[in-house]
């Protein structure tokens, strides 16, 4: 069994400039994800995928292979993570490498660690999945959702459920936005990420961040410093 851990890293980041090697707590933020890939020993290879010399240049100093760089086509703002995973996986075939598993982890996921890399990959095989991402439970009931009409005013976006407890709503998730472990061949076949057959791996609210703009970055930071000192 032979797997690819793959770290997506433009340059060109718009919200918060030359995000992915940003400092985050003292050291570039795309290093926790190589280091969490590293240290797992899941992959054969962990690689960045990457436009940009810097990005390339430091990935490579903390244990990263950069053996070919993206392409002009998914460097842009466009660009999906589907796009990226299948382009490297493409120029791997053509160099005669074939992985069968991917991961792909994202450069701004400081919360990844080499435990949730292992569990999850061990959710994958027990369960033969086509993929697995991490999930966090939305903080309040989606059901309850609140929207402003064309009058300026509020109203429920579903009135079916505005005396409901919220105890009594089902629970509902969103994807944790730090990496994806997909099955090469079933990636390939079915052209996506997300299928019929996709498992989870559940994280609280507290291990995940969106990160995009300069108040997400602190609060990033303030949650892992707090992740860190209960551990």
């Amino acid at each position: 069994m032979h797997n690819l851990a793959i770290i997506p890293a433009r340059g060109g980041s718009k919200r918060i400039p030359r995000k992915n090697i940003k400092s985050f707590l003292g050291k570039p933020i795309i290093c926790y994800s190589i280091e969490a890939a590293i240290s797992s020993n899941l992959f054969d290879e962990v690689m960045v995928s990457t436009d940009d010399d810097e990005i390339a240049e430091i990935s490579v100093k903390y244990g990263a292979k950069v053996p070919f760089f993206r392409s002009n086509s998914n460097s842009n703002d466009f660009a999906s993570t589907y796009d990226v995973i299948a382009e490297v996986n493409n120029e791997y075939l053509l160099r005669d490498t074939f992985f069968d598993y991917t991961c792909c982890i994202y450069a701004c996921a400081p919360f990844v660690n080499d435990s949730r890399l292992k569990d999850s990959f061990q959710v994958m095989i027990s369960n033969q999945y086509d993929s697995v991402l991490p999930i966090i439970p939305f903080g309040f009931p989606v059901q309850r959702a609140l929207k402003i009409d064309n009058n300026n005013r509020i109203a429920f976006l579903n009135s079916a459920h505005s005396i409901t407890r919220s105890q009594d709503l089902e629970k509902f998730y969103h994807d944790a936005g730090q990496f994806y472990w997909i099955n090469n061949l079933i990636f390939k076949d079915k052209k996506a990420i997300l299928t019929e057959n996709t498992g989870y791996y559940k994280l609280s609210e507290l291990e995940g961040q969106d990160i995009d703009n300069e108040v997400d970055w602190k609060l990033a930071e303030m949650k892992y410093e707090l992740i860190q000192s209960i551990k």
